[in-house]
């Protein structure tokens, strides 16, 4: 017993010293972007805390140079992008899911297989052809053709995610709503979906942070201007020569917002799924 005590001590400390590892960055991030200009690149954060509430080092100034550069308009980029690219990938991925796991059809496991092998393609080899196909429908530049790029890069991780937490629910339910007469698409939206609630919130989260902190497919698709997205803007903040390296400090903060508000909202919405899809035997 004071071995298994002495155990849950050493489980909690490490678990706080790997917390405090991860929050003392963040904590520098955050006291460097109110601070001055002249001291952020002359003296490190930490010595702020000598005299911490000597007001007149701390300022403002780089929060309202970094939305004066554009990041108000790159933030509502950023949301038109994310949350179209999020959704399209899920809603499609549900629905293939749905057909390999509950509908039987000639080569079904063939083509799963292919769809679990596109993993494995980097994304990087997609980009010519993309371009030369949008250039073709004038789709460069645009909105449109940065949902179909990250709709197509997410779609292989969804299917494959959301097919095998499919397979694990209980048949029997899906046969009695069968005998009852109902047909796919009423057995996929009242039955399927609410039980894979936590599949579909564990894949939004990743998809949405890479959608949000992407700058590569942005940047090709998308590119710099009227619908430039933050990661482009935060890029172009240091300027020609990194002399403003120090509005990032702000400029990160200002596009963790989003972020950090979507995981936990959705993570209070996983655990709530994991419970109300339960089955109990």
């Amino acid at each position: 017993m004071k071995s298994l005590n002495l155990g849950s001590v050493a489980v909690r400390v490490g678990i706080v010293l790997l917390c405090v590892l991860w929050f003392i960055p963040t904590l520098g991030l955050l006291v460097s972007s109110f601070r001055d200009e002249a001291d952020v690149k002359s003296s490190g954060w930490w010595t702020v805390f000598t005299d911490p509430f000597n007001v007149s080092q701390w300022t403002f100034d780089s929060y309202s140079q970094v939305l004066e550069s554009g990041m108000a308009n790159a933030f509502v980029n950023s949301l038109v992008v994310s949350i179209p690219a999020t959704v399209l990938p899920i809603m499609i991925a549900a629905f293939a899911a749905y057909a390999f796991t509950f509908m039987r059809f000639p080569g079904r496991n063939v083509l799963f297989m292919v769809i679990v092998g596109l993993l494995v393609v980097p994304l990087q080899v997609a980009f010519v052809p993309l371009l030369s196909l949008f250039s073709d429908y004038e789709l460069n530049g645009t909105f449109l053709a940065v949902w179909l790029a990250h709709t197509a890069f997410g779609m292989p991780l969804a299917v494959y995610i959301l097919r095998n937490y499919m397979a694990g629910l209980p048949h029997e339910i899906i046969e009695s709503a069968e005998i009852d007469g109902a047909s796919h698409f009423q057995t996929f939206w009242r039955l399927i979906v609410p039980m894979s609630v936590p599949a579909l919130a564990a894949f939004a989260i990743f998809q949405f942070l890479w959608v949000w902190n992407d700058l590569l497919v942005a940047l090709i698709f998308l590119g710099a201007g009227d619908n430039e997205v933050v990661t482009i803007t935060l890029r172009d903040l240091i300027g020609d020569r990194g002399q403003e390296w120090h509005l990032l400090t702000a400029g990160a903060f200002i596009t963790m917002t989003v972020p950090l508000l979507v995981f936990f909202s959705l993570q209070r919405y996983f655990v709530r799924g994991l419970t109300a899809g339960s089955v109990k035997g």
